[in-house]
């Protein structure tokens, strides 16, 4: 299993309770990702998802997890381009991914 702990509200180091090294230092101690990020000014936002997908990567690669069996939880996929061009969960035609 992959879990990153995320310390939110980054921009607010004025109300901080818990130190960057506080953090970190649990988090590895309960084998965690740790990042901090602030959804206000997406900082770290999308660095969060892309550092756990790299991590789940990684452990694909050193087989950690075998993609071959579902009970993992990894589903592989494969992207199919769409007619306007666009990959997979692209949101390029109108109504954007979810409509």
């Amino acid at each position: 299993m992959t879990v990153m702990l995320i310390g939110n509200k980054c921009d607010l180091s004025h109300r901080r309770a818990v130190s960057y090294e506080e953090g970190e230092q649990f988090a590895k101690e309960h084998g965690l990702v740790f990042m901090e990020a602030s959804a206000k000014t997406a900082q770290n936002v999308e660095e969060a998802f892309i550092k756990t997908a790299g991590t789940i990567y990684k452990k694909i690669q050193d087989g950690v997890f075998d993609v071959s069996n579902e009970s993992y939880g990894i589903k592989v996929g494969y992207a199919v381009p769409n007619a306007s061009g666009g990959g997979a969960g692209s949101s390029s035609q109108a109504g954007g991914c979810c409509s």
